[in-house]
């Protein structure tokens, strides 16, 4: 299974209480910083959703090990 790092890269500033949210339950709170993640659906919408806040990579997993 492939991993999706997530970088936060825009503040949620000035946006929906949703994205807010959104933004928290991916584990981010500040500018710069990166979480990886499985790749899966509810991972994807929620991308989705902030997409215009957030950079998303794919990440091999031999990396992870």
């Amino acid at each position: 299974m492939s991993k999706l790092r997530i970088v936060y890269k825009k503040s949620v500033i000035g946006y929906a209480k949703n994205q807010k949210a959104t933004v928290a339950a991916l584990g981010l709170s500040r500018l710069g910083q990166s979480v990886i993640k499985p790749d899966n659906p509810a991972i994807r919408g929620m991308i989705f959703t902030v997409r215009h806040l957030v950079e998303v990579e794919e990440v091999a997993d031999e990396v992870m090990a």
